[in-house]
């Protein structure tokens, strides 16, 4: 059977490669618009009605229009863009964030893709807090870096143009310094967390790969957990999953000197770590992804995989 996919924003930094990822699969006709077409609204309405699915790689507005001009009851939906992630009538499209959630994004009609950044936090703090070690109430905090590339175009050009006149040659530079970015709403609601996280993101100078940190003070738990009973807790949740691993003690100290952000490069994978010093019972709960990978175009292919029914793998390392 094939089915008959729409990208909208194709020609973006996550359609390219979602794209790529759909390319060649000969259960996949993908409708592809002339240049002079894109932006045209009664062929992109076409399009997109004509769609068994239409991911959208489109800005929020953009993205929003988008769906009003859905008029088809048969064309389901992945928004890859923030419009929806905490919309009613939008599932999250994170498969293993819970046990039920994989059946959830199967049935789903419409999808909203998750950020990079939450896919991290998410897949590490929403356990804790399922299992009553992390209190809903508990104040926490998110630590990250990612690639350029999660910038968009716009960055992009900024970090690759050197003659540009407003390029960037920092090594590394902190943003959302305003402590309300627009990942933090999704965060929070999936986390199951009573009050928006303390996020501070980052951008390095490499184009993609990402690190996503929660930093626990054990001792102010109510539980007072080991470093050990946590890595169990996250290996039960996790476990059979196809992308989501949890290193083991072996794996853990063998990144404890060098954690590289793009180690997971070119996948949909994502590692999960806890960092620990059992003397001043501390851990650093880790998330190790692709921002443009899990944490994007990945994530959109393997939701849609799921919800035509195919292998949750397919086309997907």
């Amino acid at each position: 059977m094939t089915h008959t996919i729409f990208i909208d924003g194709e020609e973006g930094t996550t359609g390219l490669q979602i794209r790529e990822r759909l390319e060649g699969r000969a259960e996949m006709d993908l409708i592809h618009l002339s240049e002079n077409k894109r932006k045209d609204t009664d062929t992109r309405r076409e399009a997109l009605n004509d769609a068994d699915i239409a991911i959208l790689c489109l800005p929020d507005d953009a993205a929003r229009e988008a769906v009003s001009m859905i008029g088809s009851k048969n064309t389901r939906v992945i928004d890859a863009s923030t419009a929806h992630r905490v919309a009613d009538g939008w599932t999250y499209g994170f498969p293993e964030m819970t046990p039920e959630q994989v059946d959830v994004v199967r049935g789903a009609a419409r999808i909203s893709n998750p950020g990079c950044y939450p896919t991290g936090a998410i897949a590490v703090i929403r356990p804790m807090v399922d299992t009553g070690i992390i209190p809903v109430n508990y104040p926490v905090s998110v630590n990250a870096v990612s690639g350029y590339s999660g910038g968009g175009k716009g960055l992009i050009a900024l970090m690759e143009n050197a003659d540009a006149a407003n390029a960037i040659d920092s090594a590394w530079f902190g943003y959302g310094l305003a402590l309300a970015h627009k990942h933090v709403p999704e965060m929070q609601q999936y986390s199951g967390l009573e009050h928006p996280p303390l996020f501070s993101p980052s951008v390095g100078r490499f184009r993609q790969g990402m690190v996503v940190q929660v930093p626990l003070q054990l001792w102010s738990l109510p539980s007072s957990p080991s470093a050990d009973e946590i890595r169990e807790v996250l290996q039960a949740w996790y476990r059979g999953c196809a992308f989501v691993s949890v290193a083991d003690e072996t794996e853990t100290a063998d990144r404890v000197a060098l954690l590289d952000a793009e180690e997971l490069n070119d996948t949909n994978r994502l590692r999960l770590f806890v960092f620990a010093n059992e003397e001043t019972k501390q851990v650093i709960l880790t998330a190790q992804l692709d921002n443009l990978g899990k944490g994007a175009s990945g994530q959109a292919v393997q939701s849609l995989n799921l919800m035509l029914g195919l292998d949750e793998t397919a086309g997907l390392d």
